[in-house]
């Protein structure tokens, strides 16, 4: 039988040379399993390893010891091309800086990841409309990033985030440089997606009424899980 988990990390560890012989080791043995559809959050101080952990969770980097299952495959054997096709259809990042592209319309900032996915031109333009639409952007298509609020451009970056219908949402500090109107906007967005789409979704936030809305909340400290209990979800 199919492990429900998505995601199982075992024994996780992340070392960082700093000088030979020093090594700095940041995440000490983590385990971690989510399972598909769950909404978690990540929360813990700066220097925590929440990056860290998320980094690996995003396959953007490699454990240095233990496995890394996604969706039933071992991280740890893929090539970098493989790791790139999985990023770039299985997990949608969203982060606190939006990393838009300044000189592309927001249009062409959702169409992105689908040219290298391989849609074509009208297939990348009526699936970017329609996500632009899910976000209540549309009217905001044709703007440049320096033409949109915080809000608007988050709001974007979630549905460039959409692009390829991944399964995962990996969320770091997505409502960091957002007033708190425009933090339950977008929050509102996390819990429509989970709730309408059944996406799993991974939100690091420091805001712990933010952590709360969540299935679970996963408390990161000097590089291990001190605590992992359930959140009271979205009303």
């Amino acid at each position: 039988m199919a492990s429900d988990n998505m995601i199982e990390l075992a024994q996780v560890r992340k070392s960082y040379f700093i000088g030979h012989p020093n090594e700095f080791e940041v995440l000490h043995g983590i385990n971690l399993e989510i399972r598909r559809g769950e909404f978690v959050a990540i929360v813990g101080a700066s220097g925590s390893g929440k990056s860290t952990l998320m980094n690996i969770v995003g396959v953007l980097d490699r454990p240095t010891s233990g496995s890394y299952s996604l969706d039933g495959v071992a991280i740890e054997t893929l090539h970098d091309r493989e790791l790139s096709r999985i990023r770039n259809h299985k997990i949608g990042f969203i982060f606190q800086n939006f990393n838009l592209i300044a000189r592309s319309t927001a249009l062409h900032n959702v169409e992105l990841p689908m040219l290298y996915a391989g849609l074509s031109r009208h297939e990348r333009h009526e699936r970017a409309k329609e996500l632009m639409a899910m976000v209540d952007m549309t009217d905001r298509a044709r703007h440049q990033p320096n033409e949109l609020s915080g809000g608007q451009k988050q709001r974007v970056a979630i549905a460039r985030a959409m692009a390829n219908d991944p399964a995962i949402l990996l969320a770091d500090e997505p409502t960091g440089n957002l007033d708190s109107a425009t933090e339950r906007m977008v929050m509102d967005i996390f819990h429509r997606l989970h709730a309408e789409q059944g996406k799993t979704i991974i939100l690091i936030t420091h805001s712990p009424d933010l952590a709360k809305e969540t299935d679970r909340i996963v408390t990161l400290r000097d590089g291990q899980i001190i605590d992992d209990r359930k959140g009271v979800g979205h009303a």
